[in-house]
């Protein structure tokens, strides 16, 4: 089954109380169990805020290493999950069930795989 990711962001401006956020909590816990008990979850994480981030850039062979996301956003990633799913619609009723897609976003991408030569194997995100 093709895989996909759904990157989660939410507004960088507007987060979550920390009474809001125990409040959604469960639901959170609930959306998770319901990934792992229909064998759709295969990995998710959630993300520290964009004030621990470190961005690495390699321009004309050096490295350059600053603090902070690479680009001022109005959304911020906040975390992901990996699904293994039959095709791109299933991963976007996948993505809408998300507690914070009501305040945010849900970005939907293929996973690309590839053969042991490194070429792709698949051509995952087209509608079945």
């Amino acid at each position: 089954m093709p895989q996909y990711m759904l990157l989660i962001y939410t507004p960088a401006d507007a987060r979550p109380s920390p009474e809001e956020m125990q409040a959604e909590m469960p639901k959170w816990g609930e959306y998770t169990e319901a990934l792992r008990s229909s064998g759709a979850m295969s990995a998710g994480d959630a993300l520290h805020g964009t004030e621990t981030a470190t961005t690495v850039r390699v321009r004309d062979g050096e490295t350059v290493v600053s603090d902070g996301p690479f680009a001022e956003t109005k959304e911020v990633l906040g975390g992901y999950y990996v699904i293994d799913v039959r095709d791109l619609d299933e991963a976007l009723k996948w993505a809408a069930k998300i507690p914070s897609a009501p305040r945010g976003s849900v970005e939907v991408r293929p996973v690309m795989v590839f053969d042991e030569q490194g070429r792709p194997v698949s051509e995952a995100g087209a509608r079945a």
